[in-house]
């Protein structure tokens, strides 16, 4: 069984389904994921540039490169590990918080 099971059909003029047209094909969502996300109180974002998601696939390698050799420097003792914990922590921080703000919608105010 469908877990949406409630029909809502609605009229725009023109300008109104234009420009709703728009903001949908910006978003790179369906009609129905961005009328959900409104729904929700969230503002649905713009799509990424092509290029942030090459640009995250990079940093998730160095991250799990840089987890990689905390991993080993936590058995061979060889590093500051309490240094390079905190630089891995913000490292992911710093990843969420460009993820957050290109990718996730925004609460509506």
């Amino acid at each position: 069984m469908r877990k949406r099971n409630v029909h809502i059909q609605f009229w725009l003029d023109k300008k109104e389904a234009e420009a709703f047209t728009k903001k949908v094909k910006r978003s790179g969502l369906s009609r129905e994921a961005y009328l959900r996300h409104l729904v929700n109180g969230l503002l649905p974002q713009d799509a990424p540039p092509p290029d942030y998601f090459s640009f995250m696939r990079e940093l998730h390698g160095v991250g799990n490169n840089l987890n990689q050799i905390a991993q080993k420097a936590h058995v061979l003792n060889v590093i500051d590990v309490q240094r390079y914990d905190e630089a891995m922590r913000r490292f992911e921080k710093v990843v969420g918080e460009i993820t957050e703000a290109v990718i996730l919608p925004r609460r509506m105010e």
